[in-house]
């Protein structure tokens, strides 16, 4: 399998026309058991999964092309293509393929046999009446010609043999000597005539004549045929465009005339794919793969011919990067590159490797950083189209480039934060540009192809630096359109006056909106580095100020971008929009938005009823506690009423484990400590359940000492017990005396008060405790203590002064 000579690449031809690469193995002719007969076999070179099975037909067409290449068609819209990397191999399989079908390999083609319809038909024919008599090559019988052109096109048979008819005793030459005597003559109906001839001679489909027709004597002659079009009054003027108008620029002077002659034979016939031919019919788009074929095949060499001139591509990069190459000069360089790059995707996969690491080494990278700062639009367009290129072969190797330029150049230069800038100050009004841009940044952030398996701290790395260097570029328009908001006090109940800090015009917001969604995705795939960020420049405020913007899409970007912060369910994110009380802004939208039903009433809708759904108890309780009266009145649908059912059974929950558990060990709040410092009057506390072995343990060892000492009347030795056991002594015992004389350590209480005891009081406050404890606790955020009502109120009220527009707080 590691044999050279039979690694091929394999294309099918897709429904567009185009060749599609569908793997690079290695190609075996064996017996197939089960296709009964000799096949060819192409297994993926990476494991060894079978990229293709054909089987060598005798009805089949098989075609060699450009020495390395084999082409057929296996169903009328289904074209194999095998590339191999050596001529040797190709020549050994195609032998094969001769020698199963019975053909002489030192044909090109193979022919084409009648399908079994056809057969029925001429079974009965004599043999010599299927071959196809060509007519002279004169003036008189162009008509002729053009209807055996034309009416051979129907059957494969046919075309085959007036294709080897027309390649006999050079008789396309002679047709095409015939279309400049009927110009010289101005013969128009001889034109019209040629016409029909050469555009039935392309739909032949064949590669043997295409080179003919395409060679640098032949090819204008084509042309001039295809400019007579009989459905035209006057014809058109192609080849004064090709010969006159088209200008063949070289930026470097192009030595090869090999290498010069292949590229303008591609762009002729290029041209007369595009520009000349009509638009093939259904029946007509088969007739052309081949001729597809041909410019694909001869931009691979063109490629590979550029590449290997290693003089020619240094000079190049030299001159571009160059202050002293005028604009002009530059201007050429970078369309050349960009037309170089784009011809790059016809190789295949191993080549087009080598060649973008030969355009690295070269200095592809310093030079776009050079030219994606200029002035000139189109520089900059043709820049951005190379990048492009680069990114989506290698992101890696970009991320690479940037992290080892900042040890050389300052922040301001680094090929990101140039990339940036040029999506930020993207003059098309539609930011064509900025979106192509925006697109490539995500790549390159994007973790999931930072895995590359020989550098597995990139995606640390480069995260860091991304955050650290690049970030504050990124969110600087954000950030500066929204810097002054102030909560005026002027705008009214329900107003929908849109704050002077939101950008109007229409270019910032679709500027603004491609950066959030850029945001957003950091969000999605960033977890620490974005939460970091977001959390010390108070990022999602800042956003949720473009909730007032006249741009819905703007709102709504903005909306999205905080759903996705809610939608990873993270306490820290949930804290965060509770204590800046980030909901304000989504609910003054949601009431200004009145009873409108639009994308933005639906969206914000849905962002409440995924907290609903998911129960993120946190944010229920924030919601319910401050802004349910303003949100009662909707009951168009749900939602709102669901979080206060939510809220309620979270409230039931806790009240009912209560009686069961005791609530955590936790220091004395402030209120605590001012009921034990400055009520003296009120003695008497709840006491805490302990667990019951604890109580025992410790209750029949201190109860123990103290009966032993009282018994042999011996001094009583002081023994320090536990509240909790002192509880459940004078529980058992029953307080006889009524009074508690024993003192304990004093603890703060775990739940609040109940009504004092009227007992005498000491400087160490002592507890009465119940026949039956009763224990209390509540549920932080869900239920207010009575004693806090006096706290909340005055918070309402610094509240309301700080937010005019904020809706009355649910009542506790």
């Amino acid at each position: 399998m590691s044999d050279t000579r039979r690694r091929v690449k394999v294309y099918t031809l897709n429904e567009d026309r185009q060749w599609d690469d569908r793997g690079t193995g290695h190609v075996s002719s064996t017996f197939v058991e089960r296709l009964k007969g000799i096949s060819l076999l192409v297994r993926a070179e990476s494991d060894g999964s079978l990229l293709l099975e054909s089987k060598i037909s005798p009805n089949t067409a098989y075609q060699k092309q450009q020495d390395t290449l084999i082409v057929w068609s296996e169903a009328d819209n289904y074209d194999l293509a095998l590339s191999f990397q050596e001529k040797a191999g190709c020549d050994e399989i195609w032998e094969k393929i001769c020698q199963v079908q019975g053909k002489d390999p030192a044909l090109d083609v193979t022919q084409d046999t009648i399908d079994e319809s056809e057969e029925e038909r001429f079974e009965e024919i004599p043999e010599t009446t299927l071959l196809v008599e060509l007519p002279p090559c004169e003036l008189s019988h162009l008509e002729e010609i053009a209807d055996l052109v034309t009416s051979v096109l129907s059957s494969p048979f046919r075309r085959e043999k007036l294709a080897l008819a027309l390649m006999s005793e050079a008789y396309l030459k002679k047709l095409l000597g015939l279309f400049r005597v009927c110009e010289d003559l101005d013969n128009r109906e001889g034109l019209h005539h040629l016409y029909e001839i050469v555009r039935g001679v392309l739909f032949l489909n064949k590669a043997a004549l295409f080179d003919v027709m395409f060679s640098d004597d032949c090819i204008m002659d084509v042309v001039g045929c295809l400019e007579y079009d009989p459905a035209l009054v006057q014809p058109k003027r192609h080849r004064e465009f090709l010969t006159k108008t088209a200008k063949f620029k070289e930026v470097i002077p192009i030595t090869d005339s090999e290498l010069r002659q292949k590229i303008h034979q591609t762009y002729r016939v290029q041209y007369i794919q595009d520009i000349i031919l009509p638009t093939p019919s259904v029946f007509e788009e088969n007739f052309l793969s081949t001729l597809n074929s041909f410019i694909f095949f001869n931009k691979v060499e063109i490629v590979s011919m550029l590449q290997e001139d290693e003089k020619f591509l240094t000079e190049v990069f030299a001159q571009l990067t160059d202050e002293s190459t005028d604009d002009g000069k530059r201007r050429e360089l970078v369309n050349f590159v960009k037309e170089f790059c784009a011809f790059s995707q016809t190789l295949q996969p191993q080549n087009r490797d080598a060649f973008f690491k030969t355009l690295a080494n070269l200095g592809i990278l310093p030079a776009l950083e050079i030219v994606m700062g200029m002035d000139d639009l189109q520089v900059r367009a043709a820049a951005t189209d190379i990048f492009s290129y680069l990114v989506e072969f290698s992101p890696s190797m970009v991320r690479e480039f940037v992290m080892q330029e900042l040890q050389q150049n300052d922040d301001d230069v680094l090929l990101i934060n140039v990339v940036i800038k040029q999506m930020i100050c993207d003059s098309d009004p539609e930011l064509g540009g900025a979106v192509q841009l925006m697109g490539l940044l995500r790549t390159l952030i994007d973790p999931e192809n930072m895995l590359a398996p020989n550098n597995k701290t990139e995606k640390t790395e480069f995260l860091s630096f991304f955050y650290k260097y690049c970030m504050h570029v990124l969110t600087a328009p954000l950030l500066a359109n929204t810097a002054h908001d102030k909560n005026s006090k002027d705008l009214e109940e329900g107003s929908t006056k849109i704050s002077p800090v939101c950008p109007d015009n229409f270019q910032t917001a679709q500027l603004l909106a491609l950066i959030l969604e850029l945001l957003t995705f950091c969000v999605e795939h960033h977890t620490y580095h974005i939460k970091t960020y977001i959390m010390n420049k108070d990022l999602l405020r800042r956003v949720l100020v473009l909730m007032n913007s006249k741009h819905t899409f703007l709102a709504l970007c903005a909306l999205r971008f905080m759903r996705r912060i809610i939608g990873l369910k993270d306490e820290y994110y949930n804290r965060y929009i509770i204590k800046g009380n980030l909901f304000e802004p989504v609910i003054n939208a949601l009431l200004d938005n009145g009873t409108r039903y639009n994308l933005l009433n639906s969206a914000i809708i849905e962002l409440f009823e995924f907290i609903k759904v998911e129960d993120v108890k946190s944010l229920i309780a924030h919601i319910v506690d401050n802004f349910y009266k303003a949100l009662e009145p909707i009951e168009y649908v749900q939602t709102f009423k669901g979080l206060k059912g939510r809220y309620e059974q979270e409230k039931d929950r806790q009240s009912q484990k209560l009686t069961r558990y005791r609530r955590d060990a936790r220091s004395l709040d402030e209120d605590e400590e001012l009921w034990f410092n400055e009520d003296e009057d009120d003695d008497e506390a709840e006491a805490e359940a302990v667990e019951k072995s604890r109580v025992e343990d410790d209750y029949s060892d201190g109860y123990g000492k103290y009966m032993e000492a009282k018994k042999g009347k011996q001094p009583f030795e002081f023994v320090w017990i536990p509240i909790a056991v002192t509880q459940a002594i004078l529980v058992s015992a029953g307080a006889a005396n009524g009074a508690n004389n024993g003192k304990a350590p004093v603890m703060a209480p775990s739940s609040p008060p109940a009504t004092p005891n009227n007992s005498s009081s000491s400087s160490i406050k002592t507890v009465a405790l119940p026949a039956t404890p009763v224990v209390k606790t509540a549920l932080v955020g869900l239920v207010d203590y009575p004693d806090d009502e006096d706290e909340e109120e005055e918070d309402e009220e610094e509240e309301e002064e700080q937010s005019p527009r904020k809706r009355p707080r649910l009542s506790s």
